[in-house]
């Protein structure tokens, strides 16, 4: 049994075409809600000024087209996307497509046999015998999970991984609605691929440990159906004050087990589920905004991009350059269940960001 800590040793990501947010406004979902004043209040106060998309509705309105037709549109659009992001990231690790031993995706936002994890790796010229797994439809915690999946594979197996977030939320917009969880999805949601690569006893951040709450009592706040016309979203304006219940606990299980405190967490990469999530986060475990100023402009210029945004988060604070050896990290996301993940990181000895 291989004992040696996974490291986070490369970061890439790729987005698609740049869609401004009032221009989306002006341009089509005005339009779209028949000029509601309740969906131009959420627009607004969205907290995001850029978002990304394979398909922008000022071009072309997908809010019609059925799940078929979106899930083959899903695999035209990720698979340059998908490398872009992959190639980036095993630049920046000072890897060759030949050195990963084992891919892991995660989407919640498109399907295909054979998958992203055989066509990606096919197409960069992995290795025959990579290993491969494939995680869908947890929506936009899975990153976590994802990662603590390939941090496992790495410390026991002593293979280099990688993990790729994929999510082409842009294919999923709805027919016109009434409904302010749908209005508010659609002012929040953008498409992303980012990926991260994992060796054993490398510099870096080190995997520490994860912790997960699931609240099935909440269950039917967040949900993510598949429906004959693409995939809805259900987002509940309760969910903040559940998450307001579970955060500060979740945070003191994941810390205490190391012996931390929050005031030892150097860094914080928070999943902007969306402005108020943030709030929540920063008043329960009394953190100074510029804690979580990261996790902020992140969402002001992607917006969510479901699974992908912890791992952009995470790659701007990397670039940052102010981790130094032994700081901690903590990653946090939500998702449907209702369900809180975090992951504890360390920057290893000679480390730096």
């Amino acid at each position: 049994m291989n004992n040696v800590a996974a490291s986070i040793i490369g970061a890439g990501s790729a987005v698609p075409g740049e869609m401004p947010q009032e221009e989306l406004w002006d341009g089509f979902f005005a339009r779209h809600y028949g000029g509601s004043r309740i969906a131009s209040v959420l627009w607004q106060r969205s907290g995001v000024r850029t978002r990304y998309g394979v398909a922008d509705p000022r071009v072309e309105d997908l809010s019609g087209w059925s799940t078929g037709e979106r899930m083959r549109r899903f695999v035209a659009e990720a698979l340059p996307l998908g490398k872009e992001a992959l190639a980036g990231c095993l630049a920046d690790a000072g890897l060759a497509p030949c050195d990963v031993g084992q891919l892991t995706v995660v989407s919640c936002t498109g399907y295909a046999t054979p998958g992203l994890d055989i066509l990606l790796s096919r197409d960069l010229g992995m290795p025959a015998d990579i290993q491969r797994l494939s995680i869908g439809h947890m929506g936009c915690y899975a990153a976590i999970p994802g990662l603590a999946s390939v941090a496992d594979t790495v410390t026991a197996r002593g293979r280099i991984a990688v993990l790729l977030c994929l999510e082409l939320t842009s294919l999923h917009i709805q027919p016109p609605s009434d409904d302010r969880e749908q209005m508010v999805s659609h002012a929040l949601f953008s498409d992303a691929a980012a990926a991260v690569a994992l060796a054993p006893g490398r510099a870096g951040l080190q995997v520490v440990d994860v912790v997960a709450r699931t609240d099935p009592e909440h269950a039917a706040l967040m949900t993510w159906d598949i429906t004959d016309l693409g995939f809805r979203m259900g987002l509940s304006p309760r969910v903040p004050q559940v998450l307001r219940r579970h955060v500060a606990d979740v945070v003191a299980q994941l810390l205490s087990a190391s012996g931390l405190a929050v005031d030892d967490v150097a860094g914080w990469v928070v999943h902007p589920g969306g402005p108020q999530i943030l709030d929540v986060v920063g008043e329960r475990l009394d953190l100074d905004p510029a804690r979580l100023a990261a996790s902020r402009d992140v969402l002001r210029d992607h917006g969510n991009c479901s699974s992908a945004t912890t791992l952009l988060i995470l790659e701007r604070l990397r670039a940052g350059g102010e981790l130094s050896g032994g700081d901690h990290v903590v990653v946090m996301a939500f998702g449907p269940g209702l369900t809180l993940y975090a992951m504890l990181l360390r920057m290893g000895p000679g480390a730096g960001g």
